[in-house]
């Protein structure tokens, strides 16, 4: 026999569970993958993010005191077993016939190439042309090099000079044309307001007045640099691809996982 009393404690457990239901949190829901397809103009793209605080930032030439790896499936089959798990990695700054930089180049805090202004031939002499660095958990950067050389006093966790600047404090960079005639394969290197880093890669050749319009209008990037073309490279784990091509020299890799690191020691 149930009395009235049972009947009103059952409904006051009842109301308590609905009511617990209701003010328990909720699972977040998962990021979304680091690495998405974009459309720009007609242009297929490859956008991925890296987000301080979810991401770390590394420069990577090789095995240490080895040669440069020259490719990302090397290094993908090189990843010590314990390493974080990797993000994606694209090719960095611009290097010579050994996959060795030409310009700044920074790994782990040790400083493996000095700072390049002096004019010349290609598009890494394109004035202005400039370095992304950064400590490996955030504050990250892209600079022009005479800007980096005057303002930056501390070297950072990674730095890797390429050019050219593709956007400069919101601004095209000059010698750039709307949309030259050559077109080929690129990708470059942008940082917007929140201090996210953007890479973008093409899925087919592109102008560098394109390539530089998607990182200012739609990435909303006051500063983006020119990482390459034509071997421009990425590996993208979550989606099972790993671009081959041309030999490459400096890499950039994103983590998944924190790691420690802060501006420091002298550039």
């Amino acid at each position: 026999m149930v009395t009235r009393a049972g009947s009103f404690a059952a409904l006051a457990s009842l109301l308590l569970a609905a009511c617990s239901a209701d003010t328990a949190p909720k699972p977040e829901a998962p990021p979304p993958p680091p690495c998405q397809g974009a459309m720009f103009e007609g242009v297929s793209f490859t956008h991925c993010t890296a987000v301080p605080g979810r991401h770390t930032v590394h420069t990577v030439l090789g095995p240490k005191d080895g040669a440069p790896y020259r490719s990302l499936s090397q290094l993908a089959v090189d990843r010590p077993a314990k390493s974080h798990e990797v993000a994606f990695a694209v090719n960095g700054g611009m290097f010579d016939a050994n996959g060795l930089p030409i310009g700044y180049y920074v790994e782990n805090g040790e400083k493996r190439h000095a700072l390049s202004t002096k004019p010349g031939w290609g598009n890494f002499h394109l004035l202005p042309n400039g370095v992304f660095y950064g400590d490996a958990t955030g504050n990250w950067r892209v600079s022009t090099a005479q800007d980096f050389e005057k303002d930056v006093t501390d070297r950072p966790d990674f730095g890797t000079q390429s050019g050219p600047m593709l956007v400069i404090a919101g601004k095209l960079h000059p010698g750039i044309d709307a949309d030259g005639k050559s077109l080929k394969l690129r990708n470059g290197v942008g940082v917007d307001a929140q201090g996210r880093a953007h890479f973008v890669i093409s899925d087919e050749p592109v102008s560098f007045g394109k390539l530089a319009r998607y990182f200012r209008d739609t990435l909303k990037c006051p500063n983006a640099l020119f990482l390459d073309g034509s071997v421009s490279s990425l590996w993208d784990p979550e989606h099972g691809r790993v671009d081959g091509g041309p030999p490459l020299g400096p890499l950039i890799v994103v983590e998944k996982s924190a790691m420690g690191g802060k501006i420091g020691a002298k550039r």
